[in-house]
């Protein structure tokens, strides 16, 4: 066990359940989960804190479950994973003008672009919760992933800029401080689900991630290497239990658990002569339901799901065959019987599962390896993304400093100020290898640490 790495806890606070998950990275770069706890979610509609008192209960039950793993953990700073229909993305351009044009470009130069973009005009009520580099110009020169170290007079980037509801944040930021935590990073959770299930050539190729959550879907599409499009579906798991509940007029926890056992997202492919008896509601006789009723109902709200999904990739221009890694279907909705080939006949792309086993150590707990938590994984490593981030950013910021007879042609503290002014999530920001830059850096070291280990 590598122990200068620090444990980073990744919270999810979902629908149905809020997860807790203790990891650290070992000498391969796997994470070794060193906690694990989860409880019922109560509080939690659509992906958004609606009751604060029952939500901070739920995740004091899961921490406890988590302490309960490992005595000796001691968990203080979280990553928290954010969803819900308030959450809107939106696509910007910024640029400046350097004063030195002949040195290299600095990161406190990417810094500042990045910092600017937090000045972008959004509807009142609503707050940035993170900027995206996506690719960058210098002068006449397009698309380049990474400008440090060229020099020109202009640089300039264009940026996914995700926002969502002030009072929704500030709901979940409550329920964390008086469950006794603070939280490091708000982080979008298709952001954290695809750092979970994608690899480096899942980037390159171009995929679609759909996270079936509880009370949402979770959407994050990525060509050509740039994260391209975000967005929230405000249905999910949580839709098509109450469409059977309703349908069939039987109870929640009978509908989940006839979801669960005999559901099917196709009800061309379930046995129209199979039945399942339920037990009547005091004395009255029992109920029998037909699988096929039961497909039917899931397949329709999955078709809804999926025609939100092709509806979003056209707005990107991405519904064709563009996208050669077709969707990677994750969260704990994905686990349905059949749903890849109804995913393939609604979007026409390939469709997988997506499992959060890529990135874990050997030796994990194989509840862990479940679609379902997929985000909280991916927020352990958006925290690992973070650290190492910063840690070079140290590095480079001393060697600036060391630079003698005052050549540093602007004091590191003025354009770290710009950065505090805005905001204190954009200083810790990483800017250029922020998300999802920093993470295929990560993913193609963390192959070839891999392939040494093997030879």
């Amino acid at each position: 066990m590598n122990q200068e790495q620090p444990i980073i806890v990744g919270l999810d606070i979902g629908t149905t359940k809020i997860a807790a998950i203790a990891g650290r990275k070992n000498e391969y770069g796997k994470l070794e989960i060193l906690g694990f706890g989860r409880a019922n979610s109560n509080g939690v509609q659509h992906g958004m804190v609606l009751n604060i008192d029952q939500t901070i209960k739920a995740i004091e039950l899961a921490l406890k479950n988590c302490y309960d793993s490992n005595p000796n953990l001691e968990i203080g700073e979280v990553y928290v994973g954010i969803a819900g229909h308030h959450i809107k993305s939106l696509q910007t351009r910024g640029d400046i003008v350097r004063q030195a044009v002949d040195d290299e470009i600095s990161q406190q130069e990417i810094d500042r672009l990045v910092a600017d973009q937090y000045r972008t005009y959004i509807p009142a009520g609503d707050q940035i919760i993170d900027v995206i580099p996506q690719e960058f110009t210098v002068d006449n020169f397009q698309n380049i992933p990474n400008p440090i170290g060229y020099s020109g007079v202009k640089v300039g980037a264009n940026f996914h800029i995700i926002t969502g509801d002030k009072n929704a944040i500030r709901n979940i930021n409550r329920s964390v401080e008086k469950s006794g935590l603070k939280t490091k990073d708000l982080v979008l959770q298709p952001l954290a689900s695809a750092a979970a299930v994608m690899c480096d050539q899942d980037l390159e190729a171009g995929v679609a991630i759909v996270d079936i959550g509880g009370g949402t879907t979770d959407l994050a599409v990525f060509y050509e290497g740039i994260l391209k499009h975000t967005a929230v579906i405000p249905f999910g798991g949580e839709n098509i239990t109450n469409d059977i509940k309703t349908g069939l007029g039987v109870l929640k926890t009978q509908a989940e658990q006839m979801k669960v056992q005999f559901g099917s997202a196709l009800s061309d492919e379930a046995k129209s002569n199979a039945f399942i008896t339920i037990p009547g509601l005091r004395g009255m006789a029992p109920k029998e339901i037909s699988v096929k009723n039961l497909a039917s109902i899931i397949q329709a709200r999955m078709s809804e799901i999926m025609d939100f999904v092709t509806y979003h990739l056209k707005q990107v221009g991405l519904d064709t065959r563009m996208l050669n890694g077709g969707i990677i279907l994750t969260g704990g909705g994905s686990q349905l019987k059949h749903l890849i080939q109804l995913t393939e006949y609604i979007t026409g792309l390939n469709a997988r599962i997506g499992y959060p086993n890529e990135h874990l150590a050997g030796g994990h707990i194989d509840e862990l390896a479940k679609p379902m938590y997929s985000t909280c994984i991916g927020l352990i490593l958006k925290g690992y993304n973070d650290y190492e981030n910063k840690n070079k950013q140290f590095e480079q910021t001393f060697k600036q400093v060391a630079i003698p007879n005052g050549l540093q042609q602007q004091p590191i503290d003025e354009t770290l100020d710009v950065v505090e002014n805005e905001t204190v999530k954009s200083k810790e920001r990483k800017t250029l290898k922020g998300f999802m830059d920093g993470f295929k850096n990560g993913l193609i070291d963390l192959f070839k640490e891999e392939e040494d280990a093997k030879l």
